[in-house]
């Protein structure tokens, strides 16, 4: 095979790599995120509405957007699943989930400031902000706005 041939293969493997979604995984500094919008999102294992269905996401679960084709989004979960849904169903309004089995929000972005509320591993809280020094303002709808290490969360 010709060294032009050689370089047209890789490329054209390369192509079809990202279009499936097989890249490797972006920096998490840069990932974009956003959240479902429906009461009821399906994740399935292709970007088909005839696909095998996997999960069925309640409203506002956060996803880590891998790559969107034709109306479809292939993102991936805080598990580590990944999955299609119709891009229609997810918006650009941001939450998180806690990581740890109990997280103490803080009142200021400050690991000595006073708990405003705790709240247990797989909580969903809307995403305010990311703060320097890493630090993450969420809001939880009952307990208002405080602050968590961004370490803490899931899609900050």
């Amino acid at each position: 095979m010709s060294p032009s041939a050689r370089r047209a293969l890789a490329g054209s493997a390369l192509a079809i790599a990202l279009v499936l979604g097989y890249a490797l995984p972006a920096n998490s500094a840069s990932a974009e995120y956003r959240s479902t919008n429906d009461a009821a999102t399906i994740l399935y294992d292709a970007p088909s509405s005839k696909s095998k269905r996997l999960f069925i996401l309640s409203a506002g679960y956060p996803l880590e957007v891998m790559v969107t084709v034709e109306g479809w989004t292939k993102v991936r979960d805080s598990g580590g699943t990944s999955g299609w849904v119709e891009a229609r169903a997810l918006t650009t309004k941001r939450t998180v989930v806690v990581r740890p089995s109990v997280a103490e929000v803080r009142a200021s972005p400050e690991a000595s400031a006073p708990v405003a509320y705790k709240v247990a591993r797989g909580v969903v809280l809307e995403w305010v902000e990311t703060m320097p020094g890493g630090w993450t303002r969420v809001r939880h709808a009952e307990s208002g706005q405080g602050f968590l290490p961004s370490a803490e969360l899931w899609g900050s």
